[in-house]
């Protein structure tokens, strides 16, 4: 019975040694060993490779559009290898896409350019992203509003996945930019970093001063923190005043011995245009 034995490089490399004559057939195994640019890929291959890519460590980007035509929204994955990878999002049909990124881990995710048509009326693009399972970031774009830019900094992915949602939205009105400016004073030697949520407009972690650009859909903004305090064995409070008056607002606590992920500040900051953020160890 004829068995079919597995072509392998070095079994291919034997048919070219010095001194031997390979014959047609052999040169057709070497030939049927590799992928050429118009092989079709069978199922079978496909889902072969799919499998493979499954069992891999490496990070991917789900993303998703609704209401969208011939719109082209291209974002840049860079890998700690120095790759950068090109993902076009297009019309989905609302179903949700997966790729997987080149490289590993860390990846730095940002913008590149977004093909968008002019809207007109009271319609808006609305871009969400989420990276893993935490914060995510909103922004609306287009008609009287800003573009996104082609190099805007969509977060670093440290662990598995970015999704990234993607509609044209229909709003009862025109919607205007709102902005208040936010000063952040960290008096510990720990990494504290807070994001800002507000009606279709969120922010990604930062540890820094920032001017918000969020919208008058709502003028309000809840406040969430971050930090890793497994090896600190004290609490850190932040206080959020308003700037112009030094009025407390709101504060949080963070919990020594433990990551603090998604803390919030209670309440929201609601039609407030200068506001300070203050973090030091509780007393």
């Amino acid at each position: 019975m004829e068995t079919n034995e597995i072509t392998t490089r070095e079994k291919l490399k034997t048919y070219f040694e010095t001194g031997k004559y390979p014959t047609e057939g052999q040169f057709a195994e070497l030939i049927d060993f590799f992928s050429l640019k118009d092989d079709i890929v069978s199922n079978k291959e496909l889902v072969t490779l799919a499998n493979n890519l499954a069992a891999l460590d490496n990070g991917y980007i789900l993303y998703n559009t609704s209401n969208i035509e011939n719109e082209k929204f291209a974002i840049v994955v860079h890998s700690k290898e120095g790759e950068d990878q090109i993902f076009t999002i297009g019309k989905t049909e609302n179903k949700e896409q997966k790729r997987y990124f080149q490289g590993s881990a860390p990846y730095t995710v940002r913008t590149k350019d977004f093909l968008v048509n002019q809207l007109e009326g009271h319609r808006y693009y609305y871009l969400n992203t989420q990276i893993d399972d935490g914060a995510t970031m909103s922004r609306l774009f287009g008609n009287n509003l800003p573009p996104i830019p082609g190099d805007f900094e969509m977060g670093t992915v440290e662990n598995k996945k970015i999704s990234v949602r993607i509609s044209n939205e229909d709003f009862d009105r025109k919607i205007s930019n709102l902005h208040t400016h936010l000063t952040f004073v960290n008096k510990t030697e720990i990494l504290i970093e807070y994001a800002l949520y507000g009606n279709y407009w969120s922010n990604r972690y930062v540890s820094e001063d920032m001017v918000t650009d969020h919208y008058d859909l709502g003028d309000f903004l809840a406040c969430f923190y971050r930090a890793d305090l497994t090896e600190v064995s004290k609490a850190i409070e932040c206080r959020i005043y308003d700037a112009d008056n030094d009025t407390l607002l709101m504060k949080a606590s963070l919990i020594p011995g433990q990551k603090n992920i998604n803390v919030s500040a209670g309440g929201a900051l609601a039609g407030i245009r200068n506001a300070r953020i203050e973090c030091q160890y509780e007393s």
